[in-house]
Formats: C-alpha cells, sequence, structure tokens
C-alpha cells in the first residue's frame, strides 16, 4: 500500500469542501478545447474521504460544454452537439436566440391574457395555467437560419456546434392551448392567433389557429424544472415542429383574429427569398434534417477499426423513418439504427459501426421522414431556393476523414 502524501490530503480537503479542483480546467470555445492544464485530483481516490453533498449538482471538472458564442443581448448562443449524447438537451446548453435580450421577470407578476374573437377574455396567472390538466412530451425546437453559415460559406473548421447548434431538444410540461381556447369560448369566426412575447422588442408573430387545436402548448417546464430564463421563464409559446422564433417566450398575450397581423417579425423578418426574387411567407415547418456529431472536427479518429458513427435526425413533419449514413461521400448508402424510442417532432440519435481502413473518407447523412421527404444535397437545395435563401436549411452535411485520422467539415454535396 503506497503512502498517501500531504499533497493529496490537501487535495482531499478541497474536495470535500466543494468537489475536486477545478482552477485551470480547460474551457470549450464553439466546442474547441483550449489547451490547459487538466483538473487536479488524488492520485488514487479510494485513499481519500470525498467531496460534500452540495445544493445544486455540478458537471465533472473534466466535462465541459459550453455554448458558443456567449456575451450577446442580440444574437444567439449555439448547444455543443458534439458533447452530448442521447437526444435531450440539458437545459443549461439548450441554444439561445434573442432579439433584446433576457429579461427578468417576477413570476407572480407575470400574466397571459387571452383576447379578440372570444366569448371571454381572461387573464392567466402562472398560479392558474397549473390548475389545468397538464400534458407532458418531448419535442426539438429549432432556429429557422440554424445551418446557414454552413450552407453558404461552408468551411473546414467548422464544428458540429457551428454547423447546426440551433436544435435541442427537451421534455416540456404544460397545458394543451386547445383548452384555454375553450376555456375562453374562442369564436368559429377566428383562423388566425397573434403570440406576443414579454421582452423588451415585443416578438409577435402570427399563427393558424388550427395549430391551437392540434398540438401547441403554453409550457413552463422543462426538463423536470421551471423554464431556464433564456428558453422564456416564466411560460412561452410551444408550436411542435414549427421554426423556434414562432414559439414565443416570455409570453404574456395571445389575442384571435381573422387574418394574419403581418407583424416586423413576419415581414422583414422570417420570409425566405427565392431565387425569382419573390418571397415565401409563412413557411413554419422545419423539413427532415439529420447530422453526424461523432466524429466531427475538431476530434480525430484515432486508430485504424470499428468506430461508431451516430449523430441526429429531426423532422417537424412527424417521426424520421430512415437514416442513411455513407462512408464515400454519398456513392452508396447503408440504414442507421435509429436508438430508443422514435417520436413525432422529437430529434431521434441514430448510429452505424464503420471500419476505418486508413485511408480517406467522406461520412455523411441523409434522413427521410413519415411524409417521404428525403434530405437534398446543398447543390439540390440551391438550385431549388437559390444561394440567397435565409431560412430552412436542412441540406445533407457530412465530414472528411483523412489518412491522418484529422477530420473536417464537408459541406460541398
Amino acid at each position: 500500500m503506497s503512502e498517501v502524501t500531504r499533497r493529496e490530503l490537501l487535495i482531499g480537503a478541497a474536495g470535500a469542501l466543494g468537489g475536486a479542483v477545478i482552477a485551470g480546467l480547460p474551457l470549450s470555445v464553439d466546442g474547441q478545447e483550449a489547451a490547459a492544464a487538466r483538473p487536479v485530483v488524488p492520485a488514487d481516490p479510494t485513499k481519500l474521504q470525498g467531496g460534500a453533498t452540495t445544493q445544486v449538482g455540478a458537471r465533472s471538472p473534466f466535462e465541459t460544454p459550453t455554448r458558443a458564442p456567449y456575451g450577446e443581448t442580440v444574437g444567439n448562443s449555439l448547444t455543443p452537439l458534439q458533447d452530448l449524447t442521447g437526444v435531450i438537451t440539458p437545459s443549461d446548453l439548450h441554444f439561445e436566440r434573442h432579439h433584446a435580450g433576457i429579461p427578468a421577470i417576477d413570476p407572480e407578476r407575470h400574466t397571459l391574457t387571452i383576447h379578440g374573437l372570444v366569448d371571454r377574455p381572461l387573464t392567466f396567472t402562472l398560479d392558474d395555467l397549473k390548475r389545468f390538466p397538464q400534458v407532458v412530451r418531448t419535442y426539438f425546437i429549432e432556429c429557422s437560419g440554424n445551418g446557414r453559415a454552413s450552407y453558404r460559406e461552408p468551411k473546414p473548421d467548422m464544428t458540429p456546434q457551428k454547423v447546426a447548434g440551433m436544435i435541442s431538444t427537451s421534455e416540456w410540461t404544460g397545458v394543451p392551448l386547445a383548452t384555454l381556447f375553450r376555456e375562453v369560448g374562442a369564436s368559429p369566426k377566428a383562423k388566425w392567433f397573434l403570440a406576443e412575447g414579454g421582452d423588451a422588442c415585443l416578438m409577435t408573430r402570427s399563427v393558424p389557429i388550427a395549430k391551437a387545436y392540434d398540438d401547441a402548448m403554453i409550457v413552463w417546464a422543462q426538463n423536470g424544472e421551471p423554464l431556464r430564463p433564456a428558453q422564456g421563464y416564466p411560460m412561452r409559446l410551444l408550436l411542435p415542429g414549427w421554426e423556434g422564433n414562432i414559439n414565443v417566450k416570455w409570453l404574456r398575450r395571445l389575442e384571435l383574429g381573422m387574418a394574419p397581423w403581418m407583424t416586423r417579425w413576419e415581414t422583414s423578418k422570417y420570409t425566405d427569398p427565392r431565387p425569382d426574387h419573390k418571397a415565401d411567407m409563412f413557411t413554419f415547418v422545419q423539413q427532415p434534417k439529420s447530422i453526424i456529431t461523432t466524429p466531427g472536427y475538431p476530434r480525430e479518429v484515432k486508430g485504424r477499426g470499428w468506430h461508431s458513427v451516430n449523430g441526429l435526425a429531426w423532422t417537424g413533419q412527424g417521426k424520421i423513418t430512415r437514416v442513411e449514413v455513407s462512408t464515400n461521400g454519398g456513392k452508396s448508402w447503408t440504414d442507421a439504427e435509429l436508438l430508443g424510442e422514435v417520436r413525432p417532432k422529437a430529434a431521434v440519435r441514430f448510429q452505424t459501426m464503420w471500419e476505418w481502413t486508413g485511408d480517406e473518407a467522406v461520412l455523411l447523412s441523409r434522413a427521410t421522414d413519415e411524409t417521404g421527404e428525403v434530405q437534398p444535397t446543398r447543390a439540390a437545395l440551391i438550385e431549388r431556393r437559390g444561394i440567397g435563401t435565409d431560412y430552412h436549411f436542412n441540406q445533407i452535411v457530412g465530414w472528411k476523414v483523412e489518412r491522418t485520422g484529422k477530420v473536417f467539415f464537408h459541406g460541398e454535396t
């Protein structure tokens, strides 16, 4: 038995006070680990008392996933797809998109008013909403601009986070919007409703009322806890499978009417320019999409032999029915295994085993959903919609593996 050193005793004491020493732990910028000293831990953890219980749990100091970029009030931060497994995104890593920063809201003062073409205009507190029968559903949210950079100007040093990091999947708890519309006596004449957020830009979007009677929710909880402020605390609108912007956060008002309101957020923004100099409006649904998250830049394929190629696929048109993977740049394809339960309008993880021989390879994935729609190539999407299109990028993407094992983004399909 080796002797416990004074250094190890000091380290163990530090652990008892608050966990492992984390000074100098590596930080992550856009998924790329910065060169830094590894966290210091005992050489033999069985010889020392471990850390104490804490009010809030923390990740191991060896695991440092982060959103990036950060520090902006108008902009976004991306989910580190390459650092995650399964399909549920930890709440603190759910991507962000803000137009006026994150408002500070007192849940006891915040209310939701439903008015317009209704029999009984009503205002609900958060506690009022929680009195209705609750539902729990798993859905993804994806920004409609997700993938713009890799579509417009693909570069080899793009990480999975940068390529498609504005997609996250969560378990949501709330009340069906249809329940609230029945409570206020929504008029049969109402064909649209306006959703307004409580942030400084007063985000407002027009929504066809049919969506309310389909699967729309007003949610107040995410992954078993109250919404995080960046995700709309204390309540947000959730429109499963539809572009992220219309899932209005910090929701404070719903107005029922007969036609869309044509707000600035659906005229000057969130329209799809076309090559014929026209634009498509109200293109709500997110189409089938996939990305291989492992392997991916900047990590390397280490050693010849068998490797797991896995990633995520999703669609706003129901369920993913098939994901295919190519290891030769699209010359041939094989079906990947879909892991776990395949839910409608939720991401699913896929996997295929690949034997790397040490030769160059190009790994691609393409998804098919239950409508029969298949992910297009980038060339096909450009031909149909032009290089200047602004939203709904679902082109096939992948990774080039060099003979050295180095991996780089490949977006020229």
